[in-house]
């Protein structure tokens, strides 16, 4: 589950967004495929977490900390810098580990902050340890399961911001916004604790 699929080029590119005095103004310059999506991704049910997630809580149980300091009602706003942060933590985690799967199978599966070599669940929650640790809140970056297009397992991050939902992709260096993403929505972790997981609600049009 959750293999990474090996040889996907890592050839898409994001154009970094100047800093300038009002974030959204920056938003009118950005690529088509980072301006906010046309609808938010929203929650359904509650729904089981993956084993490997649950296992890996236990093991670092600092990154499913509900981190209340940072439950204000309100969105993470994606300023400039936030955007800048984004783009190299995506590049820098998929450059940084060297693609291999999962033989070991599902019962075996481990989720590893920063290895050397690892499946897409290392690069996704490799990814959200470095945004917390530049403090980034919890509720604003979803560990997401989804289902490729040639039915692969996957794990991706959402960033969830003020200004739209955007997907990090061990597959690609491009940051792109969740609704252009070609994938089907599994499940995917509950903003309000990160240990909690559930079915997206995805809009008419949308593969749920």
């Amino acid at each position: 589950m959750y293999k990474f699929i090996a040889g996907a080029a890592l050839v898409a590119t994001v154009a970094i967004v100047a800093p300038a005095r009002n974030a959204d103004a920056n938003l009118f310059n950005m690529p088509k495929s980072l301006k906010p999506p046309r609808a938010e991704l929203t929650f359904e049910r509650p729904t089981l977490a993956p084993m490997a997630h649950t296992k890996f809580c236990i093991e670092n149980p600092v990154d499913c900390q509900v981190r209340r300091i940072s439950f204000r009602g309100r969105k993470f706003d994606l300023t400039p810098q936030r955007m800048i942060e984004l783009d190299e933590i995506n590049r820098n985690v998929n450059r940084a580990i060297r693609p291999e799967r999962n033989k070991l199978g599902l019962m075996h599966e481990k989720w590893v902050i920063s290895p050397i070599s690892g499946d897409c669940n290392d690069y996704a929650v490799t990814k959200r340890h470095h945004l917390i640790e530049k403090g980034w809140p919890s509720h604003s970056l979803l560990l997401a399961e989804v289902v490729t297009g040639w039915g692969e397992h996957h794990l991706v991050v959402v960033a969830r911001t003020r200004q739209g939902d955007f997907v990090l992709d061990n597959l690609t260096s491009a940051l792109r916004s969740w609704s252009e993403v070609p994938y089907r929505w599994v499940r995917i972790q509950s903003p309000a604790n990160p240990e909690f997981w559930s079915k997206p609600k995805v809009p008419a049009g949308r593969s749920a």
